[in-house]
């Protein structure tokens, strides 16, 4: 009876180091990303999500062998999301420029530019030409930021004839096509994927502003944010990273890591 009741026991630990080996194996990514900020992350039509960060975030996950797991979100709610724990980083076209501190940040995977789109037989041809005109802009992001910001195009902001403040540029857009603004602030590479297949929409040549897109963990996170670098750069290395660049072809040429 005694040997029975010990080897009951010795499977049972068996039973339960294997369990807890094989919950450390395997790690969970949750990735949060804008459902709606093409071609870096979005949610199509029939709910699938995709874009240049989810693809790279999913490349991650199988170079480690972590499970992914999507964690789409409003733009706005960005912070509470990381903050509760509901994701492990944001990873969503997003800007470290002006927000060095406030998170724990990978190393940059992409250039950007802040720039404003118009209808191509608009009057507006300079920055100037935006007094008296109605601009919009997604909530949260630089351009938002550029333009309420003493240091920076707070002063073209206060020209307009009023800023309009959406939750995702493909609302925005679709405001500017329908004539309810007149030109839209846009970070260069978002405004190129959305002007594709489309003739009647152009970039002003003068820039708002430039940048640099990388991962944001929560400031404790160093070893995972560690981790997620070492993927980067062997993903450059192996070629995945500039294989997956090319199916953006609006943002292949900001792309940066290797460069």
């Amino acid at each position: 009876m005694k040997k029975l009741f010990l080897m009951m026991l010795t499977l049972t630990m068996v039973v339960v180091l294997f369990a807890s080996v094989s919950a450390e194996e395997t790690f969970v990514f949750k990735h949060g990303f804008d459902l709606d900020y093409p071609p870096y992350s979005y949610i199509n039509d029939d709910g699938e999500t995709g874009g240049f960060d989810v693809e790279m975030a999913q490349a991650v996950c199988d170079y480690y062998g972590w499970e992914y797991e999507a964690v789409p979100f409003n733009w706005d709610a960005k912070d509470l999301e990381l903050n509760a724990g509901s994701c492990d980083c944001i990873w969503s076209g997003f800007t470290i420029n002006g927000r060095e501190d406030d998170y724990l940040w990978s190393i940059p995977y992409s250039d950007n530019t802040q720039m404003i789109m118009v209808n191509k037989n608009s009057d507006i041809e300079t920055l100037d030409d935006l007094a008296g005109k109605v601009v919009g802009v997604q909530t949260a992001t630089s351009a938002y930021d550029l333009l309420n910001d003493e240091e920076g195009q707070a002063d073209l902001c206060k020209t307009f004839k009023s800023l309009e403040v959406y939750e995702t540029y493909t609302i925005a857009f679709n405001d500017l096509k329908a004539g309810a603004v007149d030109a839209l602030a846009i970070d260069v590479t978002s405004g190129n994927f959305l002007m594709s297949g489309e003739d009647d929409y152009k970039f002003l040549d003068e820039v708002l502003g430039s940048e640099q897109y990388g991962i944001g963990f929560r400031k404790d996170d160093v070893e995972l944010r560690d981790k997620v670098n070492a993927a980067l750069e062997a993903l450059v290395e192996d070629g995945t990273y500039d294989k997956i660049g090319q199916k953006y072809p609006e943002i292949y040429d900001f792309l940066c890591l290797g460069k």
